[in-house]
C-alpha cells in the first residue's frame, strides 16, 4: 500500500538537535513542511556524505519554510557522539533522529527486519502532515538533496496551484501543465 497522501501516524521520538536533546512528533511536522530522511544507522560509510549534503543544502530547505530530519534506528546518543566525532556529520544543523524501537522505520515501510535497519527512504510531507512523495532504494545508493529539494518545491508549487502539474526535470520558474482532454495524445 502506497504511503502517498496519508497522515503520517503519531509518533515521539528522542533527537540531537543543535546541542540538545529535543522531542521530536508527528505533532513537530504540522504547520511547516517537512522532509524526513531515513538512514541505515550512524557510523556507517554513506550516511555521513549525505547528512553533510542536506547541511549543504539547510539554507536553501529552511528558505522554503521546511524542516529535514535525519532518522536512523540508533539513539539520540549515538547521534550526540556521531555528530560531536564526524566531521561531515558536524555540519548538521537539524535534528539527528533515534528510532531504536523501529517504531518510525516501520510506520514508512523502510525497516529492514533481518538487519534492524532502515533502508534510504526519502519523504515530504506537508503542513497538513500528509506524505506528498516517497523515494526509497538500496542503501548502497546515496541521494541527491539537490533533488529531494526539486521535489519539495514542485510538491509546495500543485500545493499551491490545484489543477497544475509539474513535468519531468520541472524546477522553480519553469511551465507547468494544465491537464486536459486536448492534451492528450499531444505532449
Amino acid at each position: 500500500m502506497s504511503l502517498i497522501n496519508t497522515t503520517v501516524a503519531p509518533f515521539k521520538a528522542d533527537a540531537f538537535h543543535n546541542g540538545q536533546f529535543v522531542t521530536v512528533s508527528d505533532e513537530s511536522l504540522k504547520g511547516k513542511w517537512s522532509v524526513l530522511v531515513f538512514m541505515p544507522a550512524a557510523f556507517t560509510f554513506n550516511c555521513p556524505t549525505e547528512v553533510e549534503d542536506a547541511a549543504e543544502h539547510y539554507a536553501e530547505f529552511q528558505k522554503l519554510g521546511a524542516e529535514i530530519y535525519i532518522v536512523t534506528t540508533d539513539t539520540h546518543f549515538a547521534h550526540k557522539v556521531w555528530h560531536e566525532t564526524s566531521p561531515a556529520v558536524g555540519k548538521a544543523k537539524f535534528p539527528l533522529v533515534g528510532d531504536p524501537t523501529h517504531a518510525l522505520t516501520n510506520a514508512f515501510g523502510v525497516h529492514i527486519p533481518e538487519e534492524g535497519l532502515a533502508l534510504r527512504g526519502t519523504f515530504v510531507i506537508n503542513p497538513e502532515g500528509q506524505i506528498k512523495t516517497a523515494e526509497v532504494h538500496d542503501n548502497a545508493i546515496a541521494r541527491d538533496m539537490k533533488e529531494t529539494l526539486r521535489k519539495l518545491k514542485a510538491a509546495q508549487f500543485v500545493a499551491t496551484h490545484p489543477g497544475q502539474v509539474c513535468p519531468a526535470k520541472w524546477d522553480t520558474g519553469a511551465k507547468t501543465i494544465t491537464p486536459s482532454l486536448d492534451l492528450v495524445g499531444k505532449i
